[in-house]
Parts: structure tokens; C-alpha cells; sequence
């Protein structure tokens, strides 16, 4: 077992063909990163629920500490009458997510989309497939005509109700946005400081504004007003290098190396920039794509990260198929890599 970082695996419940016995195979894997994926969104989790998470995930001889994701309800985004009262049981499930024995909660604030590809099985040179995003096939689709349905992505909207939206959304700008996300952090950093849970909010992926709605959580600027909101290390991130990576003027290091204490939980994975606005995923080796995941993993371990790690997004490698990006094969390789990076780092410095 490796000092300081907690190697984790996302997992998606029963309906994942990545079984926990699988995952619990993976070497330096010491526990799953989940949901309760059926309880609508603004609805408290019931505690057995939870507590049925973690069981069978002890009994894989895993932990069950971090929860991904707890989604915020739209109307929470929009400021709408009803904010407050959906605040509150996004608290209560605060509450019992800690009495369960999670630690971090990982959550977004991106508005109606959460990541956003333009191909779901980009088909690369080697047989592989990957997801992939090119700015303007994205900006060719038109939301308020499609219905869309996208991994990741929480709930999918009839055309009618993606239409409302967004028409919502035209009234809320960047400082609309960022004010209700600060009324949403003062009503629950206090709850995680007294139940010791802390929130890793998720960065905006990618990390720029898409069909004019507002996107905040895109680097360096937005984590310094974030972290003004609400100065307890409850209120943190995820660092999710992938996300913050598509955009080439984002430090990565740096961002490590200015707030170490705030990073609760990190997404390691690599992509590859093919163009202005263009990426796609790769495999976790540096060597893969665009990333110095090296010089990422070495500034955790200097600043002494003692969190959760997981592998993200993976390709479709050896023929395997499933949900796009979540498969075993990849992220297993990944996971294995950031391991023994991790080791031989922590044992030279």
C-alpha cells in the first residue's frame, strides 16, 4: 500500500458490467467511488440505501467513502423560489452520507449539461475507441431540438423541458450563477463542518461556456473566488485533471502547488489536444497525450495529498463494450499506472 493517496473506481451500481468483484481484482484499489443513482434529483437518500453501498462494497473488501455525485438540482442553479428548501435536503443527504461514513462529496455547478463530448467512440489508429469533442460539432447540435442522452449526464430532458431551460437560463448569467452558488455553500459548508464531510465540486467540462449558458468552475480565477465564498477546507475541489487540462492555459501544477488543502479528491486522467477546442481521451501515461500526469501526481505527493485518486475515462481497448469511457480494461491499466508513479514517487523524495 502506497503512503498518502487512496486509489478508488467509480462504479455505477448493478447495471455496471464492471462488477465489484472486478474492481475489488485491480491491484491498489482500495475502494469504489458511487451513487444512489434511482432517487430523483431533489429527493432525500434513504440511509439504507447508502448503508447497502457500503456494505457490499466492505464485502469486496473495499470502502465506500466517496460519493459521486449528488446532484444539485437545477432550480438550486437558477436561483428559483424553491432553492432553499432543495438546499436544505441536499444538506439532510449531507447528513446522511456522513453518518454512513463518506467523506467527500463530489458535486458540479455546471448548468442542465455535465461533461460533454461530440463523439461517444472516437475509432483511433490502434483499434481503440475514445470519447472525443470538437467545438463545432458541438456548436452544430441544437439542444432545444434534440433529445440527448449522454453518460454522465444525470437526467435526460424531453424537448419541452430542455426548451424551459434553457429559456430559464437566459436570464442567469456568470454573476447570477455565481451568486447562487454561493447561497447554496453557505447553507451547506456549515452542515459539512459539523458532520465532517467535506464538498469537491467538479470543474466545468470542458471548461468554457457551451450555448450560451455560464460556466464558473473553469480554472485558477474561479477557485479563488470559490474558496472566497466559503474559506473552510470543507468547501474543495475535485481536481479533475482532464477537464481543467482541455484548456492548455490552465496550470495544473500550479493550481496543487497554490491550494493543496482544498483538493479532496482527483479525477487522473490524460487527453490529447488535436486542435484549438479539441481533444480527445487517451490512455493515462504521459507519454499518451497532452498531460504532465508525472508532474500532476509528483505535486500531490510534494504537498504532502493524502485523498482520493481515481482513473477516468478510459477507451474502449481489447473489445470490450459498455457505458463510453467507464470500461474495465482502460482504467484498470490506469489505475495501475498512477499507482506505481505514485510509489516510486513517495520513495524518492
Amino acid at each position: 500500500m502506497t503512503r498518502g493517496m487512496k486509489m478508488t473506481f467509480r462504479w455505477y451500481g448493478d447495471n455496471d458490467p464492471v462488477t465489484l468483484d472486478k474492481i475489488a481484482q485491480i491491484p491498489g484499489i482500495r475502494g469504489i467511488v458511487s451513487a444512489v443513482y434511482d432517487v430523483p434529483v431533489g429527493e432525500v437518500w434513504p440511509v439504507e440505501r447508502v448503508e447497502s453501498l457500503k456494505a457490499r462494497a466492505n464485502g469486496r473488501g473495499l470502502t465506500f467513502e466517496v460519493v459521486e455525485s449528488v446532484p444539485v438540482h437545477e432550480h438550486i442553479k437558477l436561483g428559483a423560489p424553491d432553492a432553499d428548501a432543495l438546499t436544505a435536503v441536499f444538506a439532510e443527504n449531507l447528513r446522511h452520507l456522513a453518518a454512513v461514513g463518506v467523506k467527500v462529496v463530489c458535486y458540479n455547478f455546471m448548468p442542465v449539461f455535465d461533461w460533454l463530448r461530440s463523439e461517444l467512440a472516437q475509432q483511433l489508429p490502434d483499434g481503440s475507441t475514445a470519447l472525443a469533442y470538437d467545438e463545432a460539432a458541438v456548436l452544430a447540435m441544437d439542444p432545444s431540438f434534440s433529445e440527448l442522452s449522454l453518460p454522465g449526464w444525470d437526467e435526460s430532458y424531453t424537448r419541452e423541458e430542455m426548451r424551459g431551460l434553457l429559456a430559464a437560463y437566459s436570464r442567469v448569467d456568470s454573476e447570477r450563477l455565481w451568486e447562487n452558488l454561493g447561497r447554496f455553500l453557505h447553507a451547506v459548508i456549515p452542515v459539512c463542518d459539523e458532520v465532517g464531510i467535506s464538498m469537491a465540486i467538479h470543474p466545468d467540462d470542458p471548461p468554457w461556456s457551451l450555448f450560451g449558458l455560464p460556466r464558473i468552475i473553469t480554472g485558477a480565477k474561479g477557485y479563488g473566488r470559490l474558496f472566497a465564498l466559503e474559506p473552510s477546507d470543507r468547501n474543495g475541489i475535485t481536481l479533475c485533471a482532464g477537464s481543467l487540462g482541455a484548456d492548455p492555459a490552465n496550470d495544473l501544477v500550479g493550481i496543487i502547488n497554490q491550494w493543496p488543502r482544498k483538493i479532496h479528491f482527483v479525477h487522473a486522467r490524460n487527453i490529447l489536444i488535436t486542435g484549438e477546442r479539441q481533444f480527445r481521451e487517451a490512455a493515462h501515461p504521459t507519454d499518451c497525450g497532452s498531460l504532465d500526469m508525472f508532474g500532476i501526481m509528483r505535486a500531490l505527493a510534494v504537498n504532502g495529498f493524502d485523498g482520493y485518486v481515481r482513473p477516468d475515462h478510459g477507451r474502449m481497448i481489447w473489445g470490450e463494450t459498455g457505458k463510453p469511457g467507464y470500461g474495465l480494461y482502460d482504467r484498470a491499466l490506469g489505475a495501475a499506472y498512477l499507482t506505481g508513479l505514485w510509489e516510486g514517487i513517495v520513495k524518492s523524495l
